[in-house]
């Protein structure tokens, strides 16, 4: 009989064969793997309770915010036109830069203004003149009507003599004044000051022919107007809000991105649209640096009132449905339950609940997709601006 010298715990491999020696080998691991994991029932058979996301709900006092489209509106318009008919000489302005008041921008031909001003000037003279004569004839006639050498009339007729000499220098004056205003007008200048447009006429042309002929305009923007409308309703709400303060106008840019000064609102109108009901506002904004522009739409964000003791929860936390609105509420047993609530308006990318929670109640933000039906969670805070960083944390680990 064949003797194995090379027995394996009283077997041998060549008397039972390869096969009976493998599956010997696989029972013997997997009893010593038994003897180590705990029974089962025991804490370290169930997996640990999934981390969730929570807010803790505070109440605190939340200004209610509303957007509304408005326009830009130059605080002050000018337009520069010809006064006085004549050839355009010059153009003293850099087209769309800033000009200050009283800044010089046009030069019409002057020539035939400063004529006559001096033709004015000389009738002045000669009306001053005549005033002399007449007064030397009044005085000379006062003595020989007491020596009875002149009748009554003809003293008077050298008194009313007088009177008219001076009515004459009077118009005379007024023709030397209007003849100055008029060469001032042939040097146009800037009423206010802000940044004017491009010039409307060139050098050359001939300007104030029959009618004041526009030659540039000039508009004041800082500070700018902004004007928008809202509805009668708001409108008086937003009224009981002014008594308390004055409310603030933020001004949104096109991109979305926040204008970096606050404006304040001036008015509402008096009248509300019949066909609309809605009423106009003007805020007014500051703009030194000149990056708001008239005619340029923008979108304004107005605080309508101002609510105590509100609740306001993140936009992922609600789930809105043609059912209602409902969040997910953690209780004190660590169990996911689903809740109720009405939700009003939107601030800051948060919902501001009306009704439905209480105070010191944990309400999920993110996690949802842990969620193993009744079986308890484990809460801890949500922070918004880490939410992405264990992702990419756990993400990193992976890839090491």
């Amino acid at each position: 009989m064949f003797h194995c010298s090379h027995p394996f715990n009283g077997f041998c491999s060549a008397r039972y064969g390869a096969p009976f020696v493998m599956a010997l080998s696989a029972a013997i691991v997997l009893a010593a793997c038994g003897q180590n994991a705990p029974p089962a029932g025991q804490p370290g058979s169930a997996m640990p309770p999934a981390e969730v996301g929570v807010v803790t709900v505070t109440p605190t006092d939340v200004g209610v915010m509303t957007d509304l489209p408005g326009r830009l509106e130059a605080s002050r318009v000018a337009q520069i036109r010809a006064r006085v008919a004549g050839v355009l000489h010059k153009r003293l302005f850099v087209e769309g830069s800033d000009v200050r008041a009283g800044q010089p921008l046009f030069q019409i031909d002057a020539s035939p203004y400063e004529a006559a001003l001096s033709s004015a000037q000389a009738s002045l003279a000669k009306a001053e003149a005549n005033v002399m004569q007449a007064a030397a004839q009044a005085d000379r006639f006062k003595p020989l009507l007491a020596e009875k050498a002149i009748s009554q009339q003809e003293f008077i007729n050298a008194q009313a003599a007088h009177k008219q000499a001076q009515a004459d220098v009077a118009m005379a004056r007024a023709a030397v004044e209007t003849a100055r205003i008029n060469v001032g007008y042939a040097n146009i200048t800037a009423p206010i000051a802000g940044r004017i447009g491009r010039g409307l006429v060139t050098e050359g042309a001939l300007v104030g022919q029959g009618e004041a002929t526009p030659l540039a305009l000039v508009q004041q923007i800082d500070p700018i107007y902004v004007n928008f409308t809202q509805s009668a309703a708001d409108v008086m709400k937003l009224r009981q809000h002014k008594r308390a303060g004055q409310p603030t106008v933020r001004v949104l840019m096109e991109d979305g991105s926040e204008y970096a000064h606050l404006g304040k609102l001036l008015f509402s109108d008096l009248t509300v649209d019949s066909t609309s009901g809605q009423v106009t506002l003007r805020a007014v904004v500051p703009n030194p640096q000149g990056i708001l522009l008239p005619g340029l739409f923008v979108r304004v964000r107005m605080e309508q009132a101002r609510l105590s003791n509100a609740i306001t929860l993140p936009q992922q936390a609600v789930t809105r449905s043609p059912q209602g609105d409902s969040v997910m509420v953690v209780s004190s047993d660590g169990k996911v339950v689903p809740r109720p609530v009405k939700v009003g308006a939107q601030q800051n990318g948060q919902w501001i609940i009306v009704s439905g929670l209480a105070t010191g109640e944990q309400v999920m933000v993110d996690g949802f997709q842990k969620l193993r039906g009744p079986a308890p969670v484990k809460p801890v805070p949500w922070q918004a601006k880490a939410a992405s960083a264990p992702a990419s944390s756990t993400s990193a680990a992976h890839q090491g």
